[in-house]
């Protein structure tokens, strides 16, 4: 037996409740996962107090990501006892995923965990962390090298940004970090940032071609700041463009490409491939500080996610959202 978040229906409204359920209750995957770490995401948070149309299958258990220890494995891949991670590949949203005391999964999904990460600490990177790194990597695979220039970061404030702002600063990046939270600038210039952008500075229609200002961008907004971005940008630069905080449009207009040569690089970390997956996690547990694991960081039980679930839609927490399970 073991203990799960559950999110049903009843009634035709959603109920979401802690159940003692059996083993042959979990999908039939090949691996089965003692699930040592989840977290809260913003997305979890949607999909629990259903705010957003997230969960469509039920009943559904949440959570979009994990750290654990294998208990029983199909796949040649992995042993009983393998420690894994996962993030993706539509876990908690279309798959049991992570806010359970057990989860089964298919292979594909799960990468070793980095021996210099714990399981908590690789949680505390999650799905954002994640998300960064390869924002990071997609400049790096366009040339966007440090002696470039400065590299802009949107919403730095958040899940994604900050972690994007501490990596760029490791790897030798002079980072501009915009925010439209000012308070948080000392936290910011902590990470890495060497100059905070307020938000403002970027909002509103702005020119389809702008002064150059900097070598590459990682972009959490979309929308019309982004092409505000995107008419700022060095000759040859980049934009990894990962998150749509701001909307899902794109004001922009074709010059910055063809006048400017900017490439604008599509990031998505739901299904990326395995060898790149596994390359991103190795980097984070070299790149990242310990410094960055002595940030904000909030543990609870499986009995306070719904509590903590509405206030992440709230935004009322500060830094990750850990659940021991």
């Amino acid at each position: 037996m073991f203990n799960a978040l559950v999110i049903d229906k009843q009634d035709e409204k959603q109920v979401v409740e802690i159940r003692q359920l059996d083993e042959s209750a979990l999908p039939e995957e090949e691996v089965v996962i003692a699930v040592d770490y989840s977290s809260i995401n913003y997305k979890d948070g949607l999909a629990i107090t259903g705010k957003g149309k997230i969960i469509r299958n039920f009943p559904m258990v949440p959570g979009i990501d994990l750290a654990g220890s294998v208990i029983s494995s199909k796949h040649p891949c992995y042993q009983a006892g393998d420690q894994v991670v996962l993030t993706g590949w539509g876990v908690g949203e279309n798959h049991w995923g992570g806010l359970a005391e057990k989860a089964s999964l298919k292979a594909e999904w799960l990468v070793p965990k980095p021996e210099g990460l714990t399981g908590k600490q690789a949680m505390m990177v999650g799905t954002a962390g994640f998300t960064a790194m390869l924002c990071v990597m997609a400049l790096e695979s366009y040339g966007v090298t440090p002696d470039k220039g400065e590299i802009l970061v949107t919403g730095a404030s958040g899940g994604v940004g900050s972690v994007a702002v501490t990596l760029l600063k490791q790897l030798g990046y002079r980072v501009a970090a915009v925010t439209g939270r000012p308070e948080n600038a000392e936290l910011l210039t902590a990470l890495g940032a060497t100059r905070i952008v307020p938000r403002s500075e970027l909002e509103g229609k702005g020119r389809p071609l702008d002064k150059q200002l900097w070598a590459g961008a990682i972009d959490t907004v979309g929308s019309q700041l982004l092409a505000n971005v995107l008419s700022k940008i060095d000759y040859n630069g980049a934009v990894a463009a990962c998150g749509l905080a701001g909307g899902f449009d794109l004001p922009t207009t074709v010059m910055p490409f063809i006048l400017r040569n900017v490439a604008l690089l599509g990031v998505d970390s739901v299904m990326c491939p395995y060898e790149k997956r596994k390359a991103a996690w190795q980097r984070l547990s070299e790149l990242l500080p310990a410094s960055y694991y002595a940030q904000a960081c909030t543990e609870i039980s499986l009995e306070q996610v719904t509590e903590y679930a509405e206030k992440i839609t709230l935004g009322q927490v500060t830094g990750r959202t850990l659940v021991k399970l």
